[in-house]
Order: structure tokens, then sequence, then C-alpha cells
């Protein structure tokens, strides 16, 4: 049965939905992070190839990416409940083959169906929180929910792993989403209202795969460029899924039902919130990627201390999106409050910009900062994207800003991630092993072979020379930010919060009319 959304106030029934809706997006954003620590003993149980083991922590990520937008066209179609109970059906049941897995063969199969469970997933709880919440003020702050625990669950996913592999074995870390998905299978039938696009044309089975070419190839080589250079294959790699997003984009604009309707895009602050989610998600990662090793690798805590220490952090975003959503409930332009939202990020990175090699203290403040101006600005222009779309495309939407997430997390990585590594491998002695040029971990390792005073010579130059680069990774991304903010002011200006009457009026858009 397909709702008819109106704009009734959601009650008790729609937020203890929420809640429900709330553990499967926990889960798949806790996988991206939770094989962090249960990685050494996977190794020491299966004993997987190198390119065995890049492929059980990767390939979970690369399906999700490849196939967000496929899932979120097909859950307009047959319905975003059922499709979501599909995939968490799917979801338990590859954890649990995960758990078991008895070689590398079977974790990487069991790892790629839950990156499609996740697909399902990630797209179908954004969209049903659009057709459940229909009063502008409620949607808000649900969707401020949506934002803090997507953001929540990666940090939880690496400390879940360290503690689980430390009195466990390491399959428990995917024991854990079986409890979650069964509490979904249960209880999201009864709570959760089916909704779909009751006249979504035939499904365009062409732009399955070009989405896929397109997403893939990008996303794989931008990953790979902090760590390996710029190498030639990887630019290949680029400029591959490049051409096949014209290819995409062209399919789109051609065909009768497109995937992604480009309809979307005239919608009030569609483009613009896209384009910002994509600088958001290059924040979150570019960070990511310098403070998990400063905290192991520069300050020496061991993989458990730095998760615990990078949880404090995160403390702060609980407060973050609702603060946002009362500021323009309350009649601040959201133009300002996400332009804030950036501009305090952009201190996070400043903040970095002055990190030592012993100022732990300084760099967990800058994290703390630049999360919660990120999360400021997800939640507002989720909110927008989604407001000023009919509910019939919710789903569609929802997954192209998610696939924009993905884009944005790995271009973020490459981007600053090539910059630390630059300034890193100037700030490497040239007498020293090439390994020690590569990276810092690389660096330590030689460092501890070599006799003490020279090993540790090149150990504390390893430790500033990557210090120097996060700092200057701080510089850039505080620059970027720092636009971002400016950019936001302008493009969203003009753009008002959706109001009661405006989301009604916007559910009954048909899709061309957007």
């Amino acid at each position: 049965m397909t709702t008819n959304p109106t704009t009734s106030r959601a009650g008790r029934r729609e937020w203890t939905a929420l809640g429900v809706l709330m553990l499967p997006l926990l889960l798949v954003s806790m996988d991206v992070s939770v094989l962090y620590f249960a990685v050494p003993a996977i190794g020491a149980d299966l004993e997987p190839t190198g390119t065995q083991q890049l492929w059980i922590f990767d390939i979970y990520a690369f399906v999700l990416a490849g196939l967000l937008m496929t899932m979120g066209s097909v859950g307009d179609r047959v319905g975003r409940r059922r499709l979501l109970l599909i995939g968490a059906a799917a979801f338990g049941a590859a954890s649990l083959v995960a758990a078991y897995a008895n070689s590398a063969e079977t974790l990487i199969a069991a790892r790629a169906v839950l990156g499609i469970g996740g697909a399902t997933l990630m797209p179908s709880t954004l969209a049903l929180v659009r057709t459940m919440f229909t009063d502008a003020a409620q949607r808000a702050k649900a969707i401020a929910v949506w934002s803090g625990v997507m953001t929540a669950g990666v940090a939880l996913g690496s400390v879940l792993s360290g503690l689980l592999v430390e009195f466990f074995w390491w399959g428990s870390v995917f024991l854990v989403n079986l409890p979650a998905m069964a509490l979904l299978l249960l209880l999201g039938p009864l709570l959760l209202p089916e909704s779909r696009d009751p006249a979504p044309g035939r499904f365009d089975w062409l732009s399955v795969p070009l989405s896929m070419a397109a997403v893939l190839p990008v996303v794989y080589g931008l990953k790979e460029l902090p760590s390996q250079g710029w190498n030639v294959r990887y630019v290949v790699s680029i400029t591959v899924g490049l051409l096949f997003a014209a290819l995409f984009v062209q399919r789109q604009r051609t065909a009768r039902s497109p995937m992604i309707s480009p309809a979307l895009f005239r919608g009030p602050g569609f483009t613009p919130a896209v384009a910002l989610n994509l600088i958001s998600a290059f924040g979150v990662m570019g960070s990511a990627y310098f403070t998990t090793q400063y905290l192991q690798s520069v300050l020496g805590s061991s993989a458990l201390e730095a998760a615990l220490w990078a949880l404090l952090p995160s403390l702060p975003i609980g407060l973050a999106a609702p603060l946002a959503a009362r500021l323009v409930q309350q009649g601040v332009n959201r133009a300002y409050v996400v332009a804030a939202g950036f501009a305090i990020a952009a201190s996070g990175y400043t903040l970095l910009a002055f990190a030592g090699t012993d100022t732990m203290a300084l760099v967990l403040v800058a994290c703390g900062v630049l999360a919660s101006g990120l999360v400021m600005v997800m939640s507002q222009i989720m909110d927008l994207a989604l407001s000023g779309v009919p509910v019939e495309r919710a789903g569609s939407a929802s997954s192209l800003m998610e696939t924009g997430a993905e884009f944005g997390g790995a271009l973020g990585m490459a981007v600053l991630g090539s910059i630390g590594t630059a300034v890193y491998r100037h700030g490497i002695p040239s007498s020293a092993p090439d390994a020690a040029h590569e990276t810092l971990g690389g660096a330590l390792a030689v460092a501890g072979r070599m006799p003490e005073r020279t090993g540790d010579a090149l150990a504390t130059a390893a430790r500033a020379a990557f210090t120097d680069g996060m700092q200057a990774a701080g510089i850039a991304g505080a620059v970027l930010l720092s636009g971002a903010a400016v950019l936001a002011a302008v493009s969203l200006r003009r753009i008002r919060a959706r109001t009661h009457e405006d989301a009604g009026q916007a559910d009954q858009l048909s899709p061309s009319g957007v």
C-alpha cells in the first residue's frame, strides 16, 4: 500500500519508528570502520594474501558506493519499507556468514553482500524519514538525528571493533549486527509506512552499469592516491570513471524513465545542497586520514587507546545538529547557519595547523570543532535537499546525496592526503631508506630495525615530517571550508526554509514538475 503524505504532525508512532530506523543506519555506518582493529586477527586466522586483505577491508565501501543510486531508484519503485526489510535480511545473513567465514574468499563475498545490503538501507532510511515527517520543523529535527547517528557510527565502529577483538574473536564484530536487524525485521512492518512512486515508469537497466562504472573507478583511484601517489594507473582509473559519469548524465537527460530524474536539480536548493554535502564529506574524511595516524603513530597510543581518545571529539556532535535546526526554526536564514557551520569547521582545520608532535589535546579539540561544524552543515543541507523534492523521488534524492558524500570523502582523502604526503616526503632525510619516504608507518618500521641512535633520529624526523604534513593539510582544509562558507551564504541566501504548507505543496508536485 502506498501512503499519501499529509502535513499532519508526527506522533509517538513516528518518533518510535525513527528510533527503529536509526538501528540499521548506525550499523551500516559502523561497518565502514568496524574492521580497523580486527584485520590483524583476521590475518592470523585466515592468512589472506595482501590483495585479499585489501579487498576484505575495501569491498564493502566500494559496493556500497557503486549501488547507492541504483537502490535509491529501486526503493522509489518497489517501496522503501520493502527494500529496507529485504536489505536488513540480507545484511543480517551476510553478517552471520562473515562472522564464521573460514576462508578469505568467503569473507570477501560476505563483505560484498554487506555492501549490497548497506546500499539498500541508507537511502531507504532517509527517504522514510521524509515520508513520515511532513511537518517542516519535525522533519528538520528528525534529519538532525539522522545526521548525528550517521556521523557517530563511523567513530563508534572502530571503538567497538577494538573492544570486541580485545575480549572475543574477530567474528564478533559482525555478530553485533544480528540483534538490531532482527528487531528491525520484527518492528519495521508494524511501525514503518510503505511509500513508493505511484508512477515510476520502466526501470532503466542501462543506467545501473553506467552508474557503477562512473562511481567505482573514481572512488578507487581517489582512495589509492594518498598512499600510492600519482600513479598513472589511478589517474587512468579516475579518468575512465569520469568518462562513464558523462555517459551516465547523458543517459539521465535522454531516457524516458531515468534512474535519477534531472527534474530533481530544478528543486529549490537541491543542486547547491549536493555540492555542499560533497564538500562536507571532503572535510570529514580529509581530517580523519591524519588524526587516526597522529594518535597511533605520532603519539604512540595503542590502537584501542587511540580509538577511545577518538571518541571524545564525537561528544559535541549530538548538540550541533539540533542547535542548527533550532536556529533555522527561530528565523535565522539557513544560508547563514550553514555558512557558520563551515566557518566553525574551518576553525577546526586552523587548529590542526598549529599541532605539534605532542599536542593531543589540541588535535582532539580541533577534531571536535571540525566535526560539530560539519554536522551542522550536513543536517541542514540534507533537510534542504529532501524538503524541496516530491516524496515520490525521496529515495533517488537521498541516494544522490549519499553518493556525493562518498565522492567527497574519497576526494578529501586524495587531496589533503596528497598534500600531507608531499610535505612528509620532503621532510624525510634523503639518506633514509625508500620505505621511510613512503609512509610514517614504514619509517617507524625501518627505524625499529636500525641501531638505537640512528633509529630514534629517523623516527623523530618522520613524526615531525608527518605533523608538518598535517599542518599543511590543515591550512588547505581551512581555506577550502572558508570558501565553502562564502559559497553557502551566497547560493542559499534566497532559499527560505520550508514551511508546513510548503511541504504539502511539494508532495503534490509530479516528478516532472519539480
